[in-house]
């Protein structure tokens, strides 16, 4: 069968959404190509799925302070992992079931199923069906790597795309990749009564670039589960186990979670028919704030590129990309002030600029650690460190990197400040209720001011009027 289409996306997932609703928008006609299982990487094997097992560990784990509060009997709980497990999956189906339900009647008889193979620029074919379209949205989405040599037991491997079809958790487990997901689930499953192992062959974890935060991230974790840094983890079958080695140390597990980053869904589709360039991974060369490959009208948008993981990024993408594809001139947009949140206990979170991106002649630093914040204390959730990045000279907020309680939040608030080209001045005028974790931003903050050259005169706190 022959289609004549307007726009053509490659996946169905946030990305692929997104770009509809801007096709849609600017009344194109447009077909949906999805290779495997319709469900946003968030809904069905990410974002939500992960929360509910977080949340549950972190409820589970909550007991642990209820002595210290004079409350008793937390001896008598214990965890159900097979009823755990059902909950998770209870709750990742109706996350699904919405995302179908919110978008059913725009793919119905819009979308075909198979892998697209691009045949020259402006022609792909899905299986029996040829394509000829005006412009082009990939966003088919990525999947996580496997090692070639882990394969022969790969029964015993489990990803984020099979951790949540588990019907019960193990014993043990080996969490090889200490990412974001790594210790995420790394520790919650360790609160949840199953003994893991972290490794990871960086010295760095988490994507954390700032060395403060993350010697704060490393002792306080380590806590709960140990943490092999800087040796490549091996693996062997012993028996029904499985023996992971990195250096001097080894353990034997019944599972390997493996978080050791993801690959684009490039494969099958002969990008090199496009005439666009691609880098070293065979991902297209585009521009971040129009999405477009060169000149051709091919758009990337969402985990396939690679550069912004996040769904909230992966959202941005796909409106930048669809309105590019489905208009006849291409706009420029600006993209919003990074934010990252890793939802261990405490987050960790970064907003606005890394550490390794800023002069570190031109910046000052302001700082507090958690241990003595009241609220913290009270809510027996004292540890950790944040951060705030400011310019030296003008107090002009660039960065920060946080770990502590309520992190998801005061990011927020610090890139929601950083995108509105604030200072730290400007900031410390503002209301700071007590007592609330942020005062513990507005300790780090005061912090910041004192080390910045052009001081306004008078009181920081209070505006003159």
């Amino acid at each position: 069968m022959e289609h004549n289409i307007d726009v053509v996306i490659i996946g169905a997932g946030t990305a692929g959404l997104y770009a509809l609703s801007q096709v849609i928008q600017n009344r194109k006609s447009y077909l949906i190509v999805q290779n495997g299982e319709l469900g946003t990487t968030c809904a069905r094997v990410g974002c939500m799925p992960s929360k509910v097992l977080i949340q549950a560990a972190e409820d589970y784990h909550r007991r642990k302070s209820f002595e210290r509060e004079g409350i008793e009997g937390s001896e008598g709980l214990s965890v159900d992992k097979e009823e755990i497990m059902e909950f998770v999956r209870e709750l990742r189906d109706s996350f699904v079931e919405r995302v179908h339900g919110n978008n059913a009647k725009r793919l119905k008889d819009h979308m075909i199923h198979g892998q697209a193979e691009f045949i020259k620029p402006g022609q792909l074919r899905v299986g029996d069906d040829t394509v000829n379209y005006s412009s082009v949205v990939i966003s088919s989405g990525s999947t996580p790597v496997i090692p070639a040599a882990w394969q022969s037991f790969s029964d015993r491997i489990i990803t984020t795309d099979s951790l949540f079809e588990m019907e019960e958790l193990p014993e043990s487990m080996a969490v090889i990749g200490l990412g974001v997901i790594g210790l995420e689930i790394g520790q919650a499953l360790a609160r949840l009564d199953v003994a893991v192992t972290g490794v990871d062959m960086a010295e760095k974890i988490g994507g954390i670039e700032d060395p403060e935060i993350h010697q704060s991230v490393v002792d306080t974790l380590s806590r709960e589960f140990p943490l092999w840094l800087g040796q490549a983890a091996e693996v062997t079958e012993e028996g029904d186990m499985l023996r992971v080695t990195a250096g001097e140390n080894t353990v034997l597990v019944d599972k390997l979670l493996l978080s050791m980053g993801r690959k684009p869904n490039l494969a099958g589709m002969k990008l090199e028919n496009l005439g666009i360039e691609l880098d070293q991974q065979g991902v297209p060369i585009h521009n971040p704030n129009t999405m477009q490959c060169g000149k051709q009208p091919v758009f990337l948008a969402g985990d396939v590129s690679g550069e912004r993981p996040i769904m909230h990024e992966a959202g941005d993408e796909g409106r930048i990309a669809g309105t590019n594809a489905a208009r006849d001139s291409i706009q420029a947009f600006r993209r919003k002030t990074p934010l990252a949140i890793t939802f261990c206990d405490p987050n960790i979170c970064t907003a606005g600029a890394t550490l390794s991106a800023l002069d570190p002649d031109k910046i000052a630093i302001g700082q507090v650690n958690m241990a003595p914040v009241g609220r913290a204390l009270i809510m027996t959730k004292n540890r950790g460190l944040i951060r705030v990045y400011g310019d030296k000279k003008t107090g002009k907020l660039l960065g920060a990197s946080l770990f502590c309680i309520k992190g998801e939040n005061l990011a927020h608030l610090m890139a929601w400040c950083i995108q509105q080209d604030l200072t730290v001045f400007d900031l410390l005028k503002m209301p700071f209720y007590h007592p609330v974790i942020e005062e513990a931003l507005q300790a780090a903050l005061r912090d910041l001011a004192g080390k910045v050259e052009d001081k306004p005169g008078g009181m920081l706190d209070i505006e003159k009027l």
